[in-house]
């Protein structure tokens, strides 16, 4: 049990390292590519883990009009990265964890401060919690399938830049009206969420460093939890606090959604002022209507600010510890079933 103890601590040790050191680098170095190259060498390393990148022209096609508008300003070319690991039975529907890769986010035409904007590289802690948790995962073998899907591309200025008032079709064929180009980060992850569903998943995780809201909310001491799914909520609040990689639910209520409308399009992709990070998730469940669907937003717990700036690795921890949860849980199951 010691040595099991041991092995399962190096391993979410090293997932959270993997996190942290991805979240750390330049933005000149970290681009979207550099992340796909990333999981490329994650497949390589494991044998349990397969790994494609979808281009701008896959996405074209498949008709990713939200995430590819977040693209339109910058150079970099825009991936979107889905890795596979199989630990589990063939037929076991997997965890989709979906993790927010904006590698650089300058808010677009809605440009940012420029106080503290170099912190903006850490916009893609949510891709690299979902890389070091497929990392732990896969070193200590958990009987599991987990599959990471990361939207990545930057969000820059541009003469070709997503302009506030457009109007994009996302895959869902929904239509969103953009008023703020620096409510990026729903755009790109509402058209992997869409995608998740042709993996018939048996619950789809996001991870955001999505709204300042949250900060303000919860400060760096607990990332915000809102869900569609009652249980898959209590069992990650279940392992955050066994892990110590806190979170806090907040209400994901239907009279928030008003603050959504648009006059013309299915819905705008901010809601005003107040309650943002409710907002933010309540633009999420609307591309989520068909899964067992849980956001965790990491805007206050990514990284850390001041003297000791630099990515914590959240919430590799809660992620790692919700999934070996799962596991055991199902084992339990099993002989029970058996007796």
């Amino acid at each position: 049990a010691g040595e099991e103890a041991i092995h399962i601590g190096n391993a979410v040790d090293n997932g959270v390292k993997l996190a942290r050191d991805l979240g750390n680098l330049p933005s000149n170095i970290c681009t979207p590519s550099y992340l796909a190259d990333q999981a490329h060498e994650l497949a390589k390393r494991f044998k349990a883990i397969k790994t494609e990148v979808l281009d701008k022209a896959d996405m074209e096609e498949l008709g990713m009009g939200s995430l590819l508008a977040v693209a339109r300003g910058s150079r970099e070319p825009p991936k979107l990265i889905i890795s596979h690991y199989r630990g589990g039975k063939k037929d076991d529907k997997p965890v989709v964890l979906v993790g927010k890769g904006i590698t650089f986010d300058s808010g677009g035409i809605s440009i940012k401060p420029a106080a503290n904007m170099d912190e903006m590289k850490y916009d893609m802690c949510g891709a690299a919690s979902v890389l070091g948790t497929l990392a732990a995962v896969a070193e200590m073998g958990l009987p599991i399938n987990v599959t990471g899907i990361i939207p990545s591309t930057e969000n820059l200025p541009g003469g070709n830049a997503v302009k506030p008032g457009d109007i994009v079709k996302s895959l869902s064929g929904q239509t969103i009206e953009i008023l703020n180009t620096d409510a990026e980060g729903r755009l790109i992850l509402c058209d992997a969420l869409t995608y998740s569903e042709r993996f018939n998943p048996a619950v789809v995780i996001d991870i955001a460093t999505l709204t300042g809201a949250c900060v303000i909310a919860l400060g760096k001491h607990a990332s915000g939890l809102l869900s569609n799914h009652s249980p898959l909520a209590h069992d990650l609040l279940s392992a955050a606090k066994t892990s110590g990689d806190r979170a806090w639910e907040l209400p994901l209520w239907e009279d928030y959604q008003d603050q959504l409308k648009s006059s013309f399009a299915d819905m705008s992709n901010v809601g005003g002022r107040e309650a943002g990070t409710i907002t933010a998730a309540c633009f999420l469940a609307r591309f989520t209507k068909k899964l067992h669907w849980a956001h965790l937003d990491i805007a206050g717990t990514a990284w850390l600010t001041g003297d000791k700036k630099g990515a914590t690795g959240r919430p590799v921890p809660l992620l790692t510890q919700y999934l070996i949860d799962r596991v055991t849980e199902q084992h339990d199951n099993a002989s029970e079933r058996k007796s």
